[in-house]
C-alpha cells in the first residue's frame, strides 16, 4: 500500500515537472508510505511513489519499469492474483526482475493493453506512462477502495491519491470548495465519484480506466461494472443453485478471498474485530487460512450505547487471538477530529471515522502493516436496514390504507432512541412518505436524502442560490445504466447504495483515510472480485430472506463463529456525534470553528442559522438526546469549517523534504 502522484504537460510549451514539486507531492503523502519514496522524471511527466512496504520488501521500490525503458508505473494497492497473472505472462515470454505484483501490472499492460484491468483481481490506483508514444494510463479498482484525484491546471495534469498531493505540488493550483460537493455530500453523505469537494479537482471513477494521449485526446470507458440478474434471467447474471448450493459457495469464495488477503504479503497480517457477524467471519477465516494465532483488534467506547465489548471478547477466546482495543470517549473523539477533517478532505456528517482512526493508531503501534476487514457485506449481502426499509415500504405501498403493515416497521432501527417501535406514529408518518413512487429508482434511498438534504437550509444563501440551478439526485438517476430497470428492486437498492455510500464514504472517510493516516493498509475479502460477482448474482431471497439479512453469509458461517454471535440483532458501527462536541471539556478549535468570524469567514453556512443550530445543541447537551438531523447537522457545519480551514484559508505545510531513495530521470522531449 502507498501513495502515488504525478504531473504531466498535456500540451507542448507547457512546463515540464520539476523534481523539487514531485518531491513535494511525495512529502505530502508520506503517511501512506514511509518506507521509501522514488520520482521518475522526463521532458512531459513526472511520477512520485511513497512506498509501504507490504510484498516484496527488497526490490519493490517504484517507480517501476519494463525492460527497455520506456513504460513505468506508480501504483497504490495489492493485486492478489498476481501470482497466478505472472505464470500466465511467463507461459508467452514476458520475463521478470522482482516478486513484486506492481511489475505484473506493467507486463499485464504490454500483453493485454488496458483490458488488462479486467483479469485483475484486488484493490489499486494506477498510473502508467508510456515515455515513447507520451501516453498517461490511469486506472482504479472496481468498487473504489482506493482513490485516486485529478485536476488540471495551467496546461498540466496532476494527479495523486490525495487531494493534498495535488496542492503540495503548485500552490497556484486553485483552492475552493465545490458547491456542486457540497449539495452531493449534504444529500448522499459523499460526492459521487467523477465529481469532487473542491473546485477543479475531480475523482476518477471506480471501475474505470483513462486514457490521455499525445495529441491532446481523453478517452475513459469503464472495464467492470454491476451485474444482477434480469427479468429474462440472462446467461450469467443469476445464480441457478438451490439456497443450500449459494450458502456452499458463499463460504468456499470467502475462504479463498480471506485466505488470498492472509497470505499474499511479506508482513503479518491482523483483523479488526467489532463483535458483529462479518468481522467476525473473516476473522475466523483468517485464522483457518493462517493456522496459527494472530492479532486482532477491536473499538469499545465510553458510551455503552455504542459499546460491543461483549461480543468482542467472545469471540477473541473463540479465536485465541492476541488482541488489542482501544477505548474512545466523546473527549477523544473532539479531540482527533480536525487530524480526520485533514486525512479526510471532505465534509462527514459523522463522527464515525474519528474512532477508526484511533483504531489505526493501534493497529501501527502494534507494529502491524495489514489488517482484514468485514466492510462490503451489508452492500453486497443486503445488510442494512435500509434494504429491509425499502422492502417493507413497497409492501406497505401496494396496501396503503392497510393497518397491519407499517407494523413491520417496528422491526427496522431497534438500536436507535428514537426507533420506530418507539415511536410508532412518527415512524408512520415518516416512513408513509411518497408511498405511490414505490416503483420509482430511488425509492428506498429517498427518506434518506431528502432528510440529509433539508440540512441544506443552513448553507449561505448565495451557496443555496448556486446549488438550486441543479438537481443531484435527478442527475444521479439519469445516470443508470439501461438495465437499472431490468433488476429486481433489492439489486436496484443495492446499486445505489454501492454507487453512493460505499466508494464515497465508507471506503474513504472511513476506510482508506483512517488506516493510511497511520501507515495500515486494509483488505476487504467481501469485496473480492469473485465473492462481488457470486454476491450479485445471488437471487434477493437468498440475501434478504424475509426481514432477515445477510441471510447466505448467516448460514455461510455456521460452525465457525459462536452461536452469539449469529444470532444477535444487528449493531452498526456508530459512535458519538453532536455530543462529542459540547459541554464542558470541548477543545478551543470547536468554539473557534462555530464563532460569527469563521463562519462568515468561510462564506458556506449563513452564521445565524449555524450560531442557531448550535446555540440549540448547547442547551440540550445535559439532556444528551439530539435529532438525527441536528447530529448530522453539527457534525457537517464542524468538519467543512476545518475543511475550508486547513485546505483553502490556510496553504497546507509541505513538512521536511523526503529521502528520495529511486531518482529516475530522462531528457525526453
Amino acid at each position: 500500500m502507498c501513495g502515488i502522484a504525478g504531473v504531466v504537460a498535456l500540451r507542448p510549451g507547457v512546463k515540464p515537472p520539476e523534481r523539487e514539486e514531485l518531491g513535494r507531492m511525495c512529502g505530502a503523502l508520506r503517511h501512506r508510505g514511509p518506507d521509501e519514496f522514488g520520482i521518475y522524471r522526463d521532458g512531459r511527466a513526472g511520477l512520485a511513489h511513497a512506498r509501504l512496504s507490504i510484498i516484496d520488501l527488497s526490490t519493490g521500490q517504484q517507480p517501476l519499469c519494463n525492460e527497455d525503458e520506456s513504460l513505468f508505473i506508480v501504483f497504490n494497492g495489492e493485486i492478489f492474483n498476481y501470482v497466478e497473472l505472472r505464470a500466465e505472462l511467463e507461459s508467452v515470454g514476458h520475463r521478470f526482475r522482482t516478486r513484486s505484483d506492481t511489475e505484473v501490472i506493467v507486463h499485464a499492460y504490454e500483453a493485454w493493453g488496458d483490458q488488462a484491468f479486467e483479469r485483475m483481481n484486488g484493490q489499486w490506483a494506477v498510473a502508467l506512462w508510456d515515455a515513447k508514444a507520451g501516453k498517461l494510463v490511469l486506472s482504479r479498482d472496481r468498487l473504489g477502495v482506493r482513490p485516486l484525484y485529478l485536476a488540471e491546471h495551467d496546461g498540466r495534469l496532476y494527479f495523486g491519491s490525495e487531494v493534498k498531493a495535488i496542492f503540495a505540488a503548485d500552490p497556484t493550483v486553485p483552492r475552493g470548495l465545490d458547491p456542486r460537493g457540497l449539495d452531493e455530500t449534504f444529500t448522499f453523505w459523499t460526492v459521487v465519484p467523477p465529481h469532487g469537494i473542491f473546485l477543479g479537482v475531480t475523482e476518477l471513477r471506480p471501475g474505470h480506466v483513462r486514457t490521455y494521449l499525445a495529441d491532446g485526446q481523453v478517452a475513459e470507458r469503464a472495464f467492470w461494472r454491476a451485474r444482477y440478474p434480469e427479468d429474462d434471467e440472462r446467461e450469467g447474471t443469476v445464480f441457478r443453485g438451490s439456497l443450500d448450493d449459494a450458502v456452499l459457495a458463499v463460504r468456499s469464495a470467502l475462504e479463498e478471498a480471506t485466505a488470498l488477503r492472509m497470505l499474499r504479503a511479506d508482513v503479518p497480517v491482523g483483523s479488526y474485530l467489532s463483535g458483529g457477524l462479518d468481522s467476525s467471519l473473516v476473522a475466523a477465516l483468517g485464522l483457518r487460512a493462517k493456522g496459527e494465532k494472530f492479532c486482532t483488534f477491536s473499538l469499545r467506547f465510553e458510551d455503552a450505547e455504542y459499546d460491543e465489548t461483549e461480543f468482542q471478547r467472545l469471540m477473541v477466546r473463540h479465536l485465541g487471538s492476541e488482541h488489542h482495543e482501544v477505548v474512545v470517549s466523546r473527549h477523544d473523539i473532539a479531540r482527533v477530529f480536525p487530524e480526520v477533517i485533514t486525512h479526510a478532505e471532505r465534509p462527514i456528517l459523522r463522527t464515525a471515522p474519528a474512532p477508526l482512526f484511533l483504531l489505526s493508531k493501534l493497529v501501527h503501534d502494534a507494529g502491524i502493516k495489514v489488517v482484514l476487514t468485514g466492510e462490503g457485506a451489508d452492500e453486497m449481502f443486503a445488510g442494512y436496514d435500509i434494504f429491509r426499509e425499502g422492502k417493507v415500504r413497497r409492501f406497505w405501498a401496494k396496501q396503503p390504507s392497510s393497518k397491519l403493515r407499517p407494523r413491520l416497521l417496528e422491526r427496522l432501527y431497534p438500536y436507535l432512541a428514537r426507533s420506530p417501535v418507539s415511536q410508532q406514529a412518527m415512524a408512520r408518518q415518516f416512513f408513509g412518505r411518497d408511498l405511490a413512487r414505490w416503483r420509482e429508482p430511488g425509492f428506498a434511498h429517498g427518506t434518506r436524502w431528502q432528510t440529509t438534504a433539508a440540512l441544506r437550509r443552513l448553507f449561505h444563501p448565495d451557496l443555496r442560490a448556486a446549488m438550486g440551478r441543479s438537481d443531484v439526485v435527478a442527475e444521479l438517476l439519469g445516470t443508470l445504466p439501461m438495465e437499472f430497470a431490468r433488476w429486481g428492486y433489492l439489486a436496484q437498492d443495492q446499486y445505489l447504495e454501492v454507487r453512493t455510500l460505499l466508494s464515497g464514504y465508507l471506503l474513504s472517510s472511513q476506510g482508506d483515510r483512517m488506516l493510511m493516516a497511520h501507515s495500515v493498509e486494509g483488505r476487504f475479502p467481501f469485496l473480492d472480485r469473485e465473492v462481488v460477482a457470486l454476491a450479485d448474482s445471488l437471487p434477493a431471497d437468498y440475501k434478504l430472506r424475509v426481514l432477515d439479512e445477510k441471510h447466505a453469509v448467516k448460514r455461510a458461517s455456521d460452525g465457525l463463529l459462536p452461536r452469539e454471535i449469529l444470532q444477535r440483532k444487528k449493531q452498526p458501527y456508530r459512535a458519538p456525534d453532536a455530543l462529542a462536541f459540547v459541554g464542558p471539556g470541548a477543545p478551543e478549535w470547536v468554539a473557534e470553528m462555530m464563532s460569527e468570524r469563521a463562519l462568515t469567514e468561510a462564506g458556506v453556512f449563513d452564521p445565524r442559522a449555524a450560531l442557531a443550530l448550535w446555540q440549540k445543541c448547547r442547551l440540550r447537551a445535559d439532556a444528551g438526546q439530539f435529532s438525527n438531523t441536528d447530529n448530522m447537522a453539527v457534525v457537517g457545519v464542524l468538519s467543512t469549517q476545518l475543511l475550508h480551514q486547513h485546505f483553502v484559508r490556510q496553504v497546507p505545510e509541505a513538512g521536511p523534504p523526503v529521502p528520495i531513495r529511486t531518482l529516475i530521470e530522462r531528457e525526453r522531449e
